[in-house]
């Protein structure tokens, strides 16, 4: 298509940039708190790829609010000068937003943290110390050093974070900012440190430089609601304080609305964003899972922004810009908003992507340094999941000659099965990128094809990566209570996951117990269609709470929310185990000592640790020359994995 207004540039203050197409600001730990090469490589890899605006991650602004960089970091300059100068050459433009976290921070000292009032924050920390007009004379002037620090270095703009529940907003909140003085009470009063900061923030750079401010309804009973964030901006402008205006969601109340995950539709934040954006007469950013340039002209042509952030699509494709531009649109990875390598990585340690295992590691693995194989070998890859498919993918990219066996009619693995479950039929998108990859690379793919050791070492292969997967563990072994095997196991109405999923029935009326011995997706997943289909619930596990393993990648919530509106009933049993199955109950007991009791259950469906299937790369050790076990096979885990060991496996060949 013809793109009207995208690939366009535009200007904000005296910073010209090239495209529309924004990175807005993200955690990454890429560094571990400084700006090292690893989180230069990370950026500079996207400014290559054609991105229009960068807006680096948030810089803390004092040590009472501790952050992955810091303004008292004495490297930092250097740091700065290294990244300007890898990505001068992109033509990308670099913003670097400013934050103090308020109530939500970590002090440098361990103290309690600063705030407008002594209101402590959703996840629980210590309860703050309510700033006094010295501290908040501080802060504000931390904020201009910030601003100034970061122009000195040769970045093009600073972006002040207002939102998500960080300290400027936690002074517009009337559930945060209890105040009686100046600064609590009215709007005006609570509006006024946020005006104090963008004052000090316009007066300490020059006027080319860019200043901006990122709003966003909290989405909070009683909060900064979408009027307060419009009424915020009219005040900012009134006095020419901002270039730009960034507006987002959510805050650590509805934190799942900040990174909305797959249930999420493209563009789901626009309708808290553009009543704020209509009302903005400098340039305006909105963000809300756009994945395609056709998706972000669209919404810049309905007038709802001028510039669309596209971050965790950048994630998983660095080169949608220049991929776009030469016509290879069908050739961008999928971002497919599964927060498990971004959201859920920062939470690991580090971010990561579960379909692109470059990101984070662009000084090693980076797809441009990918290169030829010095000698092309005959590779053999046996299954066709996301694993084997992305091996085969990249034992392609460098050249070898590639035969893949998949014994299924349909390449994809268990990843065609999970995108059955409510609202998860986007994660099958990396199996349709990947099938169509491998195909264009030229892989010689034979479906329906279950191959022993003898057909494989009949095509005489220099290497041989085992991708066979694994399969459901339906021995009744509970990892609470190992020595307590599950009684009745056999009955002809215990299932698991993929049974239930393939299996195509409505569960309507139905009762049914859902045992979750693994605690991640899989079992949400389940109950989730169960009780949409108006089945009673009973939800029985070991773990202290609901699908701990997703709770960073903000999957639990969504979960929880969807079935307390369904047509069925869940009931939640932690620290649960079952003991014996009937023909219509079942007997469950704590895993601790204590008393059991029955649920009806006419429907049991078993999620534990799958079994790999590695009899295969059993039998070949010692065979062949090169020999290698990746995903699922090696061990069952999570497609982020899968990929990863495919994607390392072909590329050391």
């Amino acid at each position: 298509m013809t793109f009207k207004k995208v690939l366009e540039p535009i200007q904000i203050a005296g910073c010209t940039i090239p495209n529309r197409v924004v990175r807005t600001a993200h955690a990454t730990r890429i560094g571990g708190g400084v700006m090292s090469d690893d989180l230069i490589a990370y950026h500079a890899v996207r400014a290559r790829g054609g991105v229009g605006l960068s807006i680096l991650e948030i810089l803390s602004v004092h040590p009472t609010s501790l952050s992955a960089l810091n303004m008292f970091d004495s490297t930092l300059d250097a740091g700065y000068a290294k990244l300007m100068e890898a990505v001068k050459p992109y033509g990308m433009a670099v913003f670097q937003q400013l934050w103090h976290a308020g109530h939500n921070g970590v002090t440098m000292d361990g103290a309690p943290p600063w705030a407008p009032s002594p209101v402590a924050n959703p996840l629980g920390a210590d309860v703050p110390i309510p700033m006094t007009k010295s501290m908040i004379d501080e802060i504000v002037e931390s904020f201009a050093k910030a601003a100034a620090r970061c122009e000195k270095a040769g970045l093009h703009g600073v972006e002040v974070h207002g939102a998500h529940g960080y300290l400027l907003q936690q002074f517009l909140s009337p559930n945060i900012n209890k105040r009686e003085d100046d600064y609590g009470g009215s709007f005006e009063n609570r509006a006024r440190f946020m005006l104090e900061v963008m004052r000090a923030v316009k007066s300490a750079v020059s006027k080319d430089f860019a200043v901006g401010i990122r709003l966003a309804p909290d989405l909070t009973e009683g909060g900064v609601d979408t009027e307060m964030n419009i009424a915020a901006a009219e005040l900012l402008q009134a006095e020419n304080l901002v270039d730009f205006v960034d507006v987002s969601l959510g805050n650590y109340h509805s934190f799942p609305k900040m990174i909305g995950g797959m249930h999420e539709g493209v563009g789901y934040e626009v309708p808290t964003s553009a009543p704020i954006t209509d009302r903005v007469k400098v340039p305006t950013i909105i963000t809300g899972r756009f994945r395609t340039l056709e998706e972000a002209d669209q919404a810049i042509r309905n007038g709802e922004a001028d510039l669309i952030g596209m971050t965790r699509a950048h994630i998983a494709d660095p080169d949608i810009v220049s991929k776009t531009r030469a016509g290879l649109t069908e050739q961008i990875r999928p971002c497919i908003a599964c927060n498990q390598g971004c959201v859920g990585g920062l939470f690991a340690g580090k971010l990561g992507c579960a379909v692109n295992p470059e990101t984070g590691n662009e000084l090693r693995l980076d797809q441009a340094e990918i290169g030829t194989a010095d000698e092309p070998k005959k590779v053999v890859i046996v299954g066709g999941g996301l694993a084997g498919m992305e091996a085969a993918r990249v034992a392609a990219l460098r050249g070898h000659n590639v035969v893949l066996f998949e014994a299924q009619p349909k390449l994809g693995g268990t990843i065609n099965i999970a995108a059955k479950l409510p609202t998860r039929h986007g994660i099958a998108d990396i199996a349709y990128w990947l099938e169509a990859e491998i195909y264009r690379h030229g892989v010689d793919v034979r479906l329906s094809s279950y191959v022993d050791q003898d057909e494989i070492l009949a095509e005489n292969p220099d290497a041989v990566i085992v991708a066979t997967g694994s399969m459901p563990r339906m021995d009744g072994i509970q990892n609470s209570n190992p020595g307590e095997p599950i009684k009745g196991i056999d009955a002809p109405h215990v299932l698991s996951s993929t049974d239930l999923l393939t299996e195509g029935r409505n569960w309507r009326g139905s009762s049914a117990v859902v045992l979750d011995d693994l605690g991640h997706y899989e079992a949400a997943g389940v109950a989730d269609l169960l009780v949409r289909e108006g089945a009673d619930v009973t939800f029985v596990t070991p773990f202290a709470s609901f699908a701990p393993k997703v709770e960073n990648a903000l999957m639990t919530e969504p979960v929880l929310e969807r079935m307390a509106k369904a047509e069925g009933s869940f009931t939640l049993l932690t620290r649960h185990r079952i003991r014996h199955i009937g023909e219509e109950d079942v007997e469950i007991a704590p895993t601790f000592d204590g008393p059991s009791f029955n649920v009806s259950g006419k429907t049991i469906v078993l999620v534990t640790p799958n079994a790999p299937l590695r009899e295969l790369y059993e039998q070949l050790d010692g065979k062949c020359a090169s020999l290698a076990i990746v995903g699922d096979a090696n061990s069952p885990r999570d497609l982020q994995k899968a990929i990863y060991e495919g994607h390392v496996a072909a590329r050391a060949l």
